[in-house]
């Protein structure tokens, strides 16, 4: 009798194993391709321009107009602000 209980305790582990080895996590980049598959074409141009601009490695162009200039002086050169 004990080793009948012992026998269904592990086929009922086993399968548990098997059922959470099956759930996966969703992929980052699948779920996002499903996202913008989603958009129309016009919603998702900007991304797509955008996603183009990275893999150029060119900045965007509000990043560039915003970007401090690190030769400029701040303020009227003073030191200590006076």
């Amino acid at each position: 009798m004990i080793w009948v209980l012992v026998g269904v305790g592990i086929v009922v582990f086993g399968l548990a194993v098997i059922a959470v080895s099956r759930r996966r996590t969703p992929d980052g980049v699948a779920t996002f391709q499903r996202q913008i598959d989603a958009l129309s074409p016009e919603a998702r141009r900007p991304v797509v321009q955008q996603l183009e601009d990275v893999v150029k490695g060119e900045p965007k162009p509000s990043e560039a107009s915003e970007a401090p200039d690190a030769n400029k002086p701040r303020g009227d050169g003073d030191i200590d602000g006076a």
